[in-house]
């Protein structure tokens, strides 16, 4: 006899963060990928929502968005949370994006700023930061949507949340990036290679990265290269199990170089290897090497 599968554990996820980030696309993936879906739930019945998934029969997995049109009451997020976390597992994913490239979408788009039309979007982004700091400081997971489209945020989600038992398992992200282009939003840790001589100044290297293997053993080749990855290593190693006991499902550690294309680059792929060697599941992400 065929055993029944087993229903997915309950949970909720409260998709927030600043207006243009892609909460409307977030929501959209999270509906993809089985949760029930809805959009600017009034915080009022954020307790009573979360009661009704908890007895559900058909609804074990609901994803809302809640955000700065809630108005006045949005502060009383953290405090209500407490509650909903006693019924339910819960998580809060806030979306983020660099102040420019949101003032781009908004020109892009044409749509008026939820704040109102009686200030610049970029002095409304200022006052939502101010108003959303709170809910800023009690997620769980934090995204930077500044170089995603649609497709690619979607991607994000679907890769980052679609795993089975998430609960048992921590994904860690080492991402590579340039500092020219600033420090990613969403990084748990940032490291700074910038000490290390750097590939493009070597002409056969200038228009490589480091994926490619000379490039890679050239940086390698350097002693304070390897007793680096061999200290963060260590670091690493020593983190993530606190980190897997804590419940943190994700983890983005960052290595960083000026333009994000040769050193940052060697590293987050040698952390990776690293880390899968060790038995996490890792994947490497490179944001600003050329493609």
């Amino acid at each position: 006899m065929q055993a029944k599968p087993q229903k997915p554990e309950k949970e909720l996820v409260i998709v927030t963060g600043i207006s243009g980030a892609g909460k409307a696309s977030a929501l959209r993936a999270f509906e993809d990928l089985g949760y029930h879906a809805v959009d600017n739930l009034p915080l009022e019945l954020l307790l009573e929502f979360a009661a009704l998934v908890r007895k559900s029969d058909e609804v074990s997995q609901a994803a809302i968005v809640v955000d700065v049109r809630e108005g006045a009451t949005l502060d009383r997020l953290p405090e209500i949370l407490i509650g909903v976390r006693k019924l339910l597992p819960t998580r809060v994913v806030f979306l983020d994006a660099q102040d420019a490239v949101l003032v781009r979408r908004y020109s892009e788009t044409r749509r008026p700023h939820p704040l109102g039309r009686a200030e610049t979007v970029s002095r409304s982004i200022v006052e939502e930061r101010q108003l959303l700091d709170p809910i800023r400081n009690v997620a769980d997971t934090l995204i930077d949507t500044s170089n995603f489209n649609v497709h690619q945020l979607r991607a994000h989600i679907l890769d980052r949340f679609g795993h089975e038992d998430q609960t048992k398992h921590l994904l860690v992200t080492c991402l590579s990036f340039g500092f020219k282009n600033g420090v990613p939003l969403d990084a748990d840790m940032v490291f700074d290679v910038r000490f290390l001589p750097n590939p493009h100044f070597v002409p056969e290297f200038r228009k490589l990265t480091g994926l490619d293997p000379k490039v890679a053993a050239y940086v390698r080749k350097f002693s304070q290269t390897r007793e680096f990855l061999d200290k963060v290593t260590d670091l690493m190693l020593f983190l993530l199990p606190h980190y897997v006991q804590e419940g943190k499902s994700y983890l983005t550690v960052a290595f960083g170089c000026t333009g994000g294309q040769h050193r940052s680059v060697m590293m987050a792929e040698e952390m990776s290897k690293r880390l899968k060697k060790a038995g996490y599941q890792v994947k490497a992400v490179h944001r600003d090497m050329p493609r």
